[in-house]
């Protein structure tokens, strides 16, 4: 079972309010996407990461990321698209070219540096199982309401039935392969895979792995480094 993680890590970030790409941006000391390989590599079951960086950030990224990888294991950076989905495409064809026993692999936001590495292992573990592909999600706890272009409200899901997702996202290699091949964007690689008909499972998320996307995230996750909880 070669399991490769791919890290799409070419945004800049502008909602941050950093003048430095997104997965550069410090918590604690430490940049998001140096917290979120560290988290990959602790699950124990992932060898080699695959970023892909802001093409003029390449040689950056690789010293900020190098120094994280065990013994056996290796990060490779690569310059990334325009799009995430260009960068995942980017990353997955280097992995399945650079690195030929991969048969499973997992897409990982840089932004959820604070993915548990249980959370980690749960997917691999679901996918090694047999599923295709898996996510880890949690349970939708806002009332949700589908509005029409005009903002009027035309239905309200039953939100039992609705789940937040987060990253890692795992997959059979070969089936988000054939998702990108496909083409087309999407706001997340089971979103592509779903369009082929192939069912998407899911985990357990957890708090931790929330997504940091603006000033206000960022202070969340450094209060929780201050308290201890992350």
């Amino acid at each position: 079972m070669g399991v490769v993680a791919l890290v799409p890590a070419a945004g800049r970030g502008e909602r941050l309010g950093h003048r430095m790409p997104k997965a550069l941006v410090p918590v604690g000391g430490v940049p998001l996407l140096a917290r979120a390989v560290r988290g990959l590599f602790e699950a124990g079951c992932v060898r080699h990461v695959v970023v892909a960086a802001p093409p003029s950030d390449v040689e950056v990224v690789n010293e900020v990321t190098a120094p994280l990888a065990p013994a056996g294991g290796a990060v490779h950076v690569v310059p990334g698209g325009a799009e995430r989905s260009d960068s995942v495409r980017l990353a997955l064809l280097h992995a399945l070219r650079e690195l030929p026993g991969t048969t499973i692999v997992l897409v990982h936001d840089a932004a959820r540096a604070f993915t548990p590495p249980g959370v980690v292992k749960a997917v691999v573990d679901a996918v090694a199982a047999g599923h295709p592909a898996v996510i880890p999600v949690l349970p939708v706890a806002d009332t949700v309401k589908q509005v029409d272009a005009g903002g009027v409200v035309v239905a309200t899901p039953d939100r039992s039935a609705l789940r937040v997702v987060q990253t890692p996202q795992g997959f059979d290699a070969r089936v988000l392969l054939r998702a990108h091949e496909a083409g087309g964007h999407a706001t997340d690689d089971a979103g592509l895979v779903e369009r082929l008909g192939v069912p998407v499972a899911t985990v357990p998320g957890h708090p931790d792995a929330l997504k940091i996307t603006t000033p206000f995230d960022l202070a969340v996750a450094e209060a929780l480094l201050v308290g201890g909880q992350a």
